[in-house]
């Protein structure tokens, strides 16, 4: 995430903490532009449009905020609620026994939803870090939240890009790995994995990771950009074809 984005989420998540969704809402917008991988960006907009009576808007983002982050119960219940007021029982009741379901308590006494709330408050504790610049102490709460919630796709890009930013592609890669381990549908993480393989020199195996997130998104700009320049390049030593020859 870049300084910018980072600085629009911050205000916009105030915003919403305040319930100033008018204000939020342009700033979410913003982000959208810039990338697709944030759950709680969905959320927040999901909340927003079913405050103002769009409820189509609203599953659309609320659903969209399960498949990057599928024990996003907050974003599950919401859609269990938007289903039912638009008379959808059948989907409400489905959507609200899988969240709930997720309530079980595992051998650290720590019901899924308690811990995937510590997980997100540690995460919130990383991305205050994150704003100040300050890198290295932004990641043990990042590690702290993807230990409690290892499932958690969006918790798991989000340490891949911190551990990418500090120069260790290594354990970057692993998060990306993980993140799509745990949600193959997570674009950002698998784009973010082919940049790692790209870096790697392992072109056969990145080309592979783009063409697969196009199978899923035709329009992802950033998989179409990396894809294309992959095709331009060509293996030490080949010959370009002839000026004037056909391709």
């Amino acid at each position: 995430m870049d300084e910018r984005v980072k600085q629009i989420l911050r205000i916009a998540r105030e915003h919403y903490d305040r319930r100033e969704l008018d204000k939020m809402e342009p700033l979410l917008r913003q982000i959208l532009e810039a990338t697709d991988a944030f759950a709680d960006v969905h959320n927040m907009l999901g909340v927003s449009a079913y405050e103002r009576g769009d409820h189509a808007e609203a599953e659309k983002r609320f659903a969209r905020a399960l498949e990057l982050n599928p024990n996003y119960t907050e974003a599950a219940l919401n859609l269990a609620v938007t289903y039912n007021d638009s008379g959808k029982y059948d989907l409400a009741r489905q959507v609200h026994e899988r969240a709930t379901s997720a309530k079980r308590a595992d051998d650290s006494g720590l019901d899924n939803f308690v811990r995937g709330k510590i997980a997100n408050m540690h995460a919130e504790v990383g991305q205050a870090y994150l704003d100040a610049g300050a890198l290295r102490e932004a990641v043990p709460e990042l590690e702290k939240a993807v230990s409690l919630c290892p499932t958690f796709a969006d918790l798991r890009y989000r340490l891949g890009m911190l551990y990418k930013d500090l120069g260790e592609p290594a354990r970057a890669r692993t998060q990306f790995e993980a993140a799509k381990l745990a949600n193959p549908r997570f674009a950002a993480a698998r784009v973010a994995l082919a940049v790692q393989m790209i870096a790697a020199g392992e072109k056969l195996a990145a080309e592979s990771e783009l063409q697969d997130v196009l199978a899923q998104d035709a329009e992802h700009k950033t998989a179409q950009m990396y894809l294309r320049m992959l095709r331009g390049i060509r293996p030490p030593g080949a010959s370009k074809p002839p000026a004037g020859a056909s391709s």
